[in-house]
């Protein structure tokens, strides 16, 4: 079978289904939240990303958050109710 070309991406229509939604925006304003706490208290996170240990990005506890490579923070797999089969965790 032949590789499928890649199809350009409609960010229009993701936004719209799913980046829009009420509780994903709550989601991304937590996630940045968290992020900023971490460099508030002197924590270098550049290049890098702001895992929460419980895959609840709404719960931004100090002892929930860890900086971790992008690789590995996106590097397994998430349960339907957000949260996660971490190895690293």
């Amino acid at each position: 079978m032949a590789p499928r070309a890649p199809t350009k991406r409609n960010y229009k229509k993701e936004y719209a289904n799913y980046q829009g939604k009420p509780a994903q925006k709550v989601n991304r304003a937590k996630r940045n939240a968290a992020r900023n706490s971490l460099k508030k208290a002197g924590v270098q996170v550049a290049g890098k990303d702001v895992a929460h240990r419980n895959g609840n990005p709404r719960d931004n506890r100090p002892k929930n958050l860890t900086v971790k490579p992008a690789s590995q923070n996106r590097s397994y797999a998430r349960t339907r109710n957000a949260r996660k089969r971490n190895p690293y965790a």
